[in-house]
């Protein structure tokens, strides 16, 4: 339990830090959103981090990989956006 709330905790500050690191027209808007891409950023690097054996089973990702895990979320999140497979429910304007 402690593990998955710590994977929370660095994905929401990796989620703010990597919004400031990609800025973009498609960045998402919204506080919500950008917690929510962080914390997928952290539960990826973690994933993939125990899947390379970085990282023990109980083991949640770190700072940094959390953070690049943030921006690898983050970018796909705005390659999606830009070619309109999803929209940005966070900002009205894109679509009109």
């Amino acid at each position: 339990m402690t593990g998955i709330l710590w994977i929370i905790l660095v994905g929401f500050v990796a989620g703010i830090i990597a919004r400031f690191l990609s800025p973009g027209p498609n960045n998402p808007q919204g506080f919500l959103l950008t917690t929510v891409l962080g914390i997928a950023g952290a539960f990826l690097a973690t994933a993939i981090g125990q899947m390379i054996g970085h990282y023990g089973p109980n083991q949640g990702a770190g700072f940094i990989t959390a953070t690049i895990g943030a921006v690898l979320v983050l970018f796909i999140w705005n390659r999606l956006v830009a070619r309109r497979v999803i929209s940005d429910p966070g900002n009205r304007y894109l679509d009109r």
